[in-house]
């Protein structure tokens, strides 16, 4: 980066009061990541798109709500894009020039989130010329020069050049926050050297040339080598590896360019002083008429007046991966106080369950507690087809335990998967108790209305445990319970929550299981990593509830969960274990169909190419409309190769014949490949149903997503959608 001159960072930041502590929002890059992140919403009043403007909106409140601690901003400020050319343009004027025009329905939202921020009583800047990454870097040499700190609220990796002793970032969506030791993990060297990292290789989001051929490790390796880039492109004639030494050569002066590109200016003309960025509440009826207008009545019922509560800390405190006591107050991406995590996670605390009398003992015991963590493990993915493996139960923080039901010893090595006697003979046999035994002392545990089960996506566990004869109820879902509070703005799986709410990275499934060819069933798993691996997910699940269930009452989104999500887990359940049923002959039929069609436009696309090529293959096609053909209009990749994306070959079908007949192969290519075939192979052959998995906690917009197979995206305009949609059929009477 380049520093700020003097003269623009000797005067006094503030008047008095203490240290500035400047917070600046890339607020560009939320609002395309809030826009890629979220389904389409649009306004229901008049259709105006606003998922963008949504996500930012929660992105902004949570943020707000919690930096309200001693650590949190004395400044704050969102910094824009301008939508003119900067002074990057002028250096080379292929910057950015492989950039696509933003999204239509996104144009809109670009002023709806300027006056969210405003309305959210966050200052916004902006400088013609100039992007936004040059402002941040402006202020944050001007904080850092005065004594103060800033922090960058961020995951751009472009920023990282700007960290030091008192800057930092601050990744709101991850909850991580990105000191030097995060920089070195990135690019592996110190952030006074990422631009020299940047300048070799290169950048083709913002097509920035760099050195081809040469990646960040190669990168890394050559400034560690070497020192700087100076010094390594006039010593560029030692290399050793011809290829590398030729390309340092022959693109020095490229490469040079490249650090000009990358470096941040830190002389920007700051368009006003950090002064302005005092943090304030926001005006309650102006934030209020913004969010009314929008139509986002949820948000209005969490924010209220806008004015957070303060806390003694905020989510910015830096945690160990496994707390030993609370740091923070039960918000968003905090550790909360109490004993969902007065205890570390002890994987020896949890207990294997191999005898009646055990199981007996923790069926009472839990049946006391009225309250307790439920997780199976079972030896696939698909609930309708999984073996039960075992069953783990949680009463409080380490209080937990495995029950193994199906448990074997692993086949023989070079057995191929099979068991063929011999070694295996001499083992002796897993203690375990008989599933359906156990099965007939929980059943009455689990379905007893007293204890409340929780769990963690607890339709899967639901659907395997029904096909036992089980019916686990009352139950809540902690995944469920995360989508309420916190939908849209991270995921909802367990390793998350885990990690949001209690600084804790539970065990992989791949440090148990292995990976790849080698991985193996969970039922091959040894007794004691299955242990740990099984109870902690009891575990953890019920610490998360402690922390989340109390926070639907105080963001009044108790009746939201209770009469909107709660019930959907039991009634999913059982629409995938009664499937759908598909016409097999039907499908097949359309699949013969699409596979002539698909034959007879590929033969169209040689003729009208004038030679035979792979249809399939988007470099060909790129080479012989560019190329051969000579059609304009055409784009390149960072990689070199012709863009050939349905835009591309839609503007080009309107005047030429061969783009038409490629994009009519490829809709046919997909229906094939995703549906008809699909769907003959995912069908039980003696039902002929499907058994698809519905998403709970996957959208926004309250539509239901599907998957294994994926059935939302069917396509209903077209005639050959409309033919294979006719292939599902209802039962008779139905």
């Amino acid at each position: 980066m380049t520093d700020a001159a003097p003269e623009q960072t000797d005067r006094p930041l503030t008047q008095d009061g203490p240290a500035v502590r400047l917070w600046m929002i890339d607020a560009s890059a939320y609002i395309f990541r809030a826009y890629h992140a979220l389904p389409p919403l649009t306004r229901k009043s008049d259709g105006l798109p606003v998922g963008a403007v949504q996500g930012y909106c929660n992105m902004l409140w949570k943020l707000i709500r919690d930096m309200k601690g001693d650590d949190g901003p004395t400044h704050l400020v969102a910094v824009f894009d301008h939508s003119e050319k900067t002074f990057r343009n002028e250096m080379y004027d292929l910057y950015k020039a492989n950039r696509s025009a933003p999204p239509e329905d996104l144009i809109p939202q670009f002023p709806l989130v300027r006056e969210a921020t405003a309305a959210f009583g966050v200052h916004c800047v902006e400088l013609p010329g100039y992007e936004a990454d040059d402002l941040i870097a402006t202020y944050a040499c001007k904080a850092r020069d005065a004594g103060g700190e800033a922090v960058i609220v961020s995951s751009d990796k472009d920023l990282m050049q700007l960290i030091g002793p008192s800057v930092v970032m601050w990744d709101p969506m991850k909850e991580r926050r990105l000191a030097e030791e995060a920089v070195f993990e990135k690019f592996g060297v110190t952030p006074d050297k990422v631009v020299e990292v940047q300048a070799l290789i290169g950048d083709s989001v913002d097509n920035v040339p760099g050195a081809p051929g040469i990646g960040p490790k190669t990168a890394a390796q050559l400034i560690g080598e070497y020192g700087d880039l100076d010094t390594l492109l006039a010593r560029a004639h030692e290399i050793k590896q011809p290829k590398r030494r030729e390309t340092l050569i022959e693109f020095a002066d490229q490469i040079r360019l490249s650090r000009q590109l990358v470096t941040l200016d830190c002389s920007a003309p700051a368009p006003e002083p950090i002064d302005d960025f005092k943090v304030r509440d926001p005006d309650p009826e102006a934030l209020a008429a913004f969010l009314d207008k929008m139509e986002f009545r949820g948000l209005r019922a969490r924010v209220g007046d806008g004015k957070a509560p303060a806390t003694n800390g905020t989510a910015f405190v830096a945690r160990p991966k496994a707390p030993s006591a609370p740091v923070a107050t039960p918000r968003y991406g905090q550790v909360a106080p109490g004993p969902a995590i007065a205890h570390t996670v002890d994987h020896d605390a949890y207990r294997c369950i191999q005898t009646l009398e055990e199981l007996d003992q923790w069926i009472a015991r839990a049946t006391e507690a009225g309250v307790i963590g439920f997780d199976t493990e079972t030896d696939a993915l698909s609930a309708t087809h999984a073996g039960l493996c075992g069953v783990s139960l949680a009463i409080g923080p380490n209080d937990a335990c495995y029950i193994p039901l199906t448990h074997e010893h692993p086949p023989a090595p070079n057995a191929g998967g099979l068991d063929f006697g011999g070694e295996t003979e001499q083992r002796e046999a897993l203690t375990q108790i008989d599933k359906p035994t156990a099965l007939a002392r929980l059943k009455p545990l689990l379905e007893n209305p007293a204890v409340l089960k929780v769990m963690q996506n607890g339709k899967y566990d639901i659907a395997v445990m029904a096909r036992r004869g089980v019916r686990v109820a009352p139950f809540d879902d902690t995944m469920l319970i995360s989508y309420v509070l916190e939908g849209g703005l991270h995921g909802h799986g367990m390793d998350e929550l885990a990690r949001l709410h209690l600084g804790h990275d539970p065990i992989p499934f791949k440090q148990v299981a292995g990976t790849g060819k080698a991985q193996k069933s969970f039922k091959h798993v040894e007794l004691k990593p299955a242990t740990c691996y099984a109870a902690e997910d009891a575990d953890v699940t019920l610490r998360l509830w402690r922390i989340l269930k109390p926070r639907l009452a105080e963001e009044h989104l108790v009746t939201v969960y209770e009469t909107l999500e709660r019930g959907m887990p039991a009634v999913l359940a059982e629409m995938e274990q009664a499937g759908i049923r598909v016409d097999p002959d039907r499908l097949k039929r359309l699949s013969s169909e699409f596979g002539l069609r698909m034959a007879e436009l590929e033969q169209q696309a040689h003729e009208l190419a004038g030679r035979p090529f792979n249809v399939g293959s988007p470099r060909q096609i790129g080479d012989i409309l560019f190329g051969e053909m000579a059609l304009t209009g055409g784009k390149k990749t960072a990689s070199g190769q012709w863009e050939t994306g349905a835009a591309t070959l839609e503007a080009l079908a309107l005047t030429h014949d061969l783009p038409r007949v490629l994009l009519d192969w490829r809709q046919l290519a997909k229906l094939k490949g995703t549906y008809t075939d699909a769907l003959i192979e995912a069908a039980d052959k003696t039902t002929d149903r499907v058994h698809t998995s519905y998403q709970l906690a996957a959208a926004t917009t309250g539509r239901l997503a599907s998957s294994d197979p994926n059935l939302q995206n069917i396509p209903i305009r077209t005639e050959t959608g409309r033919q294979i949609r006719q292939a599902f059929i209802a039962a008779p009477g139905h």
